[in-house]
């Protein structure tokens, strides 16, 4: 028996799109195909999408660039990401916020803890030279780190 319900992958995203967080210039520049999760890990994306960006975009009223989204794993290992990276799965994405600035960065990590939004990790890459964050579909931790 065939359900009705719609995939989460197959429901539209406000801001960001599928693109986004499966481009690499690491990736390219390697020859490694990352263009192709799989129906999962494009449901963790959209879940994070519509649970965490899409409102953090909303609330802070300008773009927001994904520097890194979804990695397979020879793309991880090749940028030195952990061997159990939410970035494999689809849970996680680094960002920046317009401009590209430490300023900017602490921006959108303060918003993300003021809206509440469900959130696994949220990490201070480098003093803010971006900021991860990711979101599971059950048990996020709402760990604040900083590396």
């Amino acid at each position: 028996m065939r359900s009705n319900k719609t995939p989460l992958a197959r429901q539209p995203m406000r801001y960001f799109s599928i693109g986004e967080f499966v481009s690499s210039a690491t990736a390219d520049r390697y020859g490694i195909n990352n263009r192709l999760p799989s129906l999962k890990e494009s449901d963790n994306i959209y879940r994070l999408v519509r649970n965490v960006l899409d409102p953090l975009r909303q609330a802070y009223g300008k773009p927001i660039y994904v520097s890194s989204g979804y990695r397979c794993p020879r793309l991880n290992a090749m940028v030195g990401g952990s061997p159990t990276s939410d970035h494999m799965t689809g849970c996680a994405a680094d960002i920046q916020g317009t401009p590209r600035t430490p300023e900017e960065n602490r921006r959108l990590f303060s918003l993300i803890q003021e809206l509440g939004l469900p959130f696994d990790q949220l990490i201070d890459e480098k003093d803010m030279s971006w900021v991860h964050v990711s979101h599971r579909a059950k048990g996020n931790r709402g760990q604040v780190m900083k590396l």
